[in-house]
């Protein structure tokens, strides 16, 4: 059984975009710049705030932190989301959810600019993903393709199942591994609460993506002999944080497998610097 790190592998990417900015840098570029939106006190949000300003320190981004009061009104919060647009410093912009109740954060969301949407939540993004055009991709998904690939785990032709259908990972992530290329090319299905008989669809899959949060819900009679699992699922339970599979049984069975924590978590804030290392490089004509 192969255990996939997504620790591992998020360092070594932070490591190649550090590398990356710090030449361009040699040459006389500007540092890329992401500015991070935190509205209230959210204490999740703030671990959340933290951990990505480090990340982005360690590449060599440079973040400009804007945290705003909870009662912060809507038109406050965009006519900052419109000033950081217009700043040619900032190549992307991460508004952190959830946002205190009140404010509308749909409409936030479709006030960034798509070319500085560094989360890929603007519909914008989303609509190229789904015609297989350029454009910027939810970091969890996109992360989850990244492990793919360095893993060397071809999709191609392979049966795929996501249970999730959530706009941030279902999604996204069922729209990548339909593009054309070895690690695309599957034939997908989406399953959801909705699904009759959740077992028996995921046990036909080679790749079995879990993104439902539901805590050791998918057992390994569930699983294929021989699958690759990818547990995007993360739980707090009383025993600490596990996945939406029982990794202990299910590990048993797969062929590769990703561990809660540990796993795909990491890669997501990898998979947001990379994105703004890439809105920089465009930018600059880099």
């Amino acid at each position: 059984m192969l255990l996939i790190d997504g620790k591992a592998t998020a360092a070594a990417l932070r490591a190649e975009l550090a590398e990356a900015v710090a030449a361009a840098r040699a040459e006389g570029a500007r540092a890329p710049g992401l500015a991070v939106i935190l509205v209230g006190e959210d204490p999740a949000s703030q671990v959340y705030v933290r951990n990505k300003e480090r990340a982005c320190a360690e590449a060599g981004i440079v973040s400009f932190p804007h945290h705003l009061p909870a009662g912060t009104s809507q038109a406050d919060l965009l006519a900052l989301i419109r000033a950081c647009n217009a700043d040619p410093a900032v190549d992307g912009i991460l508004l952190q959810l959830p946002l205190p109740g009140g404010l509308d954060a749909q409409a936030c969301l479709l006030a960034i600019d798509p070319d500085k949407d560094v989360d890929g939540f603007h519909p914008m993004n989303v609509g190229r993903l789904s015609v297989g055009l350029p454009g910027f991709v939810s970091c969890t998904p996109a992360g989850v393709m990244e492990l793919l690939r360095r893993y060397e785990l071809p999709t191609a032709g392979c049966r795929a199942v996501v249970v999730g259908r959530s706009n941030i990972v279902g999604k996204p992530l069922a729209m990548l591994l339909t593009q054309p290329g070895p690690y695309g090319d599957a034939t997908v299905t989406v399953c959801h609460s909705r699904t009759p008989d959740l077992a028996a669809q995921c046990r036909q899959a080679d790749f079995l993506f879990l993104a439902m949060g539901r805590p050791r819900s998918i057992t390994a009679d569930m699983v294929r002999e021989g699958a690759v699992v990818v547990d995007v699922g993360i739980n707090r339970t009383p025993q600490g944080l596990c996945g939406d599979a029982d990794f202990a049984a299910v590990s048993q069975k797969a062929r590769a497998i990703t561990p809660v924590p540990g796993g795909v978590g990491p890669m997501t804030i990898a998979m947001l610097l990379s994105n703004t290392v890439q809105s920089w490089r465009q930018r600059l004509s880099l």
